[in-house]
C-alpha cells in the first residue's frame, strides 16, 4: 500500500449538515490556499425516488438545494456528514480549524489527521476515467453515479 504524499484531514461534526452550514464552510475552505482536493461524504440525496411506491418520482428532499460556492452554483447530492480534505503541508491545519470555528458555533466538529483519500488509481477509478485519468480526481470515483465530481478552483 502507497502511503500519502500529502497531510489528510477529515472534519467530522456531531450531526449533518444544512444546505446553507455546507455552503458557508465551504465558501471558507474555498478561500485558503493550500487545500488540494476535498471530498464531502453522506447519504445521498438522490433527485428521483430509487424503489419503493413511489419509484421515478421526484425526490422532493429538502436537503437536496442548490447552493453557491465561490462562483459556482451546485446541487447538492448528498446529505454532508464528514469532509475529507488533502491537503498541500501541515501548516494549512490551524487555518482549517479557524474557518470550522467560525460556521460551528452551535455544535462540535473534530478535525482528525489521517489517510482517508486513495493515492492510487482503483479499478473503478480505471473503469470510469480510463488509463490516463486526472490525478486530481482519483478516489472520487463513485461507480454508480453517470456524473463526474464538480472540480472547484479556490485558491492555490
Amino acid at each position: 500500500m502507497t502511503e500519502a504524499t500529502f497531510p489528510q484531514c477529515r472534519i467530522a461534526t456531531e450531526r449533518f449538515l444544512n444546505p446553507e452550514t455546507t455552503e458557508r464552510l465551504l465558501n471558507k475552505l474555498i478561500e485558503i490556499p493550500g487545500i488540494r482536493r476535498m471530498v464531502l461524504n453522506g447519504p445521498s440525496l438522490p433527485a428521483t425516488v430509487t424503489y419503493g411506491p413511489a419509484k421515478g418520482m421526484a425526490n422532493a428532499h429538502i436537503m437536496r438545494q442548490k447552493i453557491h460556492v465561490g462562483d459556482e452554483e451546485l446541487e447538492l447530492q448528498v446529505h454532508v456528514g464528514t469532509i475529507l480534505l488533502e491537503l498541500e503541508n501541515r501548516e494549512v491545519i490551524p487555518a482549517l480549524q479557524a474557518a470550522c470555528e467560525a460556521v460551528f458555533t452551535n455544535f462540535t466538529f473534530r478535525i482528525k489527521e489521517g489517510r482517508f483519500m486513495k493515492t492510487e488509481p482503483s479499478l473503478v477509478d480505471y473503469c470510469k476515467y480510463g488509463p490516463n485519468a486526472d490525478r486530481d480526481i482519483l478516489g472520487m470515483a463513485d461507480p454508480s453515479s453517470k456524473s463526474k465530481p464538480v472540480i472547484l478552483q479556490g485558491n492555490k
